[in-house]
């Protein structure tokens, strides 16, 4: 059996299971849940044990030119992208971005290859503001989303507000369709978000990292 269809890793000396989680945005995360050990050896046999990739701890490094699943002994949690880039006509997409951008066009395109070339750079927060609707916005961050894949995160407004930021914490991209974060610490915390050089992640039931 191929390891990398092995659904099930283990860190430490704690296992888990990746899976797919639904968001209410309707997007899905991958991410990783606490599975019981007994549980693997009733499903798949103890046998099953010895092929299941093991690591020291966690480390989320993102890469896209020089992608590395394991930093050292460390599980990344940072995904490899789905695709290999190629030359081709790009005159759809860099007419789509001329309409998103408009006078900033130069901006952006400088946006989109700092975050694909270099994703550890510290980058502004990109806002799409318009009053009308129909305008291309979440046509871009599907766009964002097929470029950056399990990287990319469509948050809701409330999982912004809520203490609870393990299914995205590890993101590069982490955009929302519809912002109503109108409030003051609404926009301290993302402003946090942004520039800091680290913060905690924090689950339920679980101690912040």
């Amino acid at each position: 059996m191929d390891k990398n269809s092995i659904p099930y890793v283990r860190i430490g000396t704690t296992y888990y299971k990746k899976v797919k989680k639904p968001l209410a945005s309707d997007d899905t995360v991958e991410i990783l849940i606490l599975w019981n050990k007994d549980t693997i050896i009733s499903d798949h046999g103890k046998d099953y044990l010895a092929k299941i990739e093991c690591y020291d701890g966690f480390c989320s490094i993102p890469s896209h030119i020089q992608y590395k699943a394991t930093i050292g002994s460390f599980y990344n949690q940072y995904h490899e992208l789905d695709y290999k880039p190629k030359a081709g006509n790009c005159t759809t997409i860099f007419t789509f971005l001329k309409h998103i951008f408009g006078e900033q066009y130069e901006f952006g395109l400088d946006y989109l290859k700092i975050l694909y070339e270099n994703p550890l750079q510290a980058l502004p927060i990109l806002c799409l503001v318009s009053s009308e609707r129909g305008t291309g916005k979440t046509t871009f961050l599907n766009l964002l989303k097929l470029i950056f894949g399990k990287n990319m995160t469509l948050n809701t407004n409330d999982d912004f507000r809520s203490q609870f930021n393990s299914d995205w914490a590890n993101k590069l991209v982490i955009a929302v369709d519809e912002v109503l974060l109108d409030k003051r610490e609404d926009s301290e915390r993302i402003k946090n978000l942004s520039t800091a050089r680290q913060f905690k992640a924090e689950a339920k039931g679980k101690d912040r990292q």
